[in-house]
């Protein structure tokens, strides 16, 4: 399977001043219903289908991701949701992380990074959009130097 990103929302045009979330999702349904949520709610979302496309575009995206959202287990990915989450607070400490899992609930406390937040699926969108809302209320605003 070929590692595919795909941006939906508003379009590209005006990306820098919205709310951008990366969701890391090998599961096309999931993806659907994570997208729609989070589009509902007002954000951008672009979507990596495996832990190594996640990778590359954390390395590739200067900053414009607000959150990240990540499934734990990526299909056949040698990179679970735990390293992508890992590698997105080494370039940001402050990124909001929320995991999505099935069955690795009782994992996050020792290999979540801090300050996060685990969904157990199934979970209700309306938690997906209020846990994304609550890191970013909590976290501080990202200064953007020019």
């Amino acid at each position: 399977m070929n590692d595919v990103f795909v941006q939906r929302g508003w379009g590209a045009k005006g990306l820098e001043n919205q709310l951008v979330i990366l969701v890391v999702e090998d599961d096309q349904l999931v993806q659907s219903v994570v997208e729609e949520s989070l589009a509902d709610g007002g954000f951008e979302v672009i979507i990596a289908a495996s832990g190594e496309n996640a990778l590359e575009l954390l390395d590739q995206s200067a900053g414009k991701y607000r959150a990240l959202v990540s499934d734990i287990n990526l299909g056949p990915s040698k990179v679970d949701g735990w390293d992508v989450a890992r590698h997105a607070r080494e370039l940001d400490p402050e990124l909001p992380v929320i995991y999505m899992s099935g069955k690795d609930v009782a994992d996050w406390a020792s290999k979540g990074v801090p300050n996060s937040i685990m969904l157990a699926k199934p979970f209700a969108p309306a938690q997906l959009v209020t846990a994304v809302s609550q890191l970013l209320n909590a976290s501080p605003p990202t200064a953007k130097t020019e």
